[in-house]
């Protein structure tokens, strides 16, 4: 038997159920190693630069971003779906030698942010002999 499906039926339910707002995308990274320092390249599309936090604590790098807030009560619209993520998004590495936080930069251009983070000096990863 053929079933007739009203296009507004299917629209109705994909625009009332909107994806779940806790499922926070991950801030995607490369981490590139050299013999002086590390560079981190993050995804972080939407967001403005002065709501990019990057802090160093020895070899752990942390990343957060807050995504755009929805203005409430600007115009008479509602948003019935939205895909695009707003709020905070965070993400923390360790890496194999510690970081100099003082010679580290960050830029942010086309929503990649590229950190240079170069390995203070004396801090070498130790490879340990197994017995």
């Amino acid at each position: 038997m053929l079933r007739y499906y009203d296009m507004n039926d299917y629209l109705r339910g994909f625009l009332m159920n909107p994806p779940s707002p806790e499922a926070a995308p991950e801030i995607k990274i490369d981490v590139e190693d050299s013999d002086r320092e590390y560079v981190v390249t993050a995804e972080i599309p939407g967001v403005q630069k002065n709501n990019i936090h990057v802090a160093i604590e020895g070899n752990r790098v942390s990343i957060s971003a807050q995504g755009n807030q929805i203005a409430e009560g600007k115009d008479s619209r509602a948003l019935l779906h939205g895909e695009r993520y707003r709020g905070l998004r965070h993400r923390t590495f360790s890496l194999a030698a510690d970081v100099d936080e003082t010679r580290s930069t960050a830029k942010y251009e086309d929503g990649v942010l590229a950190l240079t983070l170069p390995k203070r000096s004396g801090a070498q990863s130790k490879q340990l002999n197994i017995q």
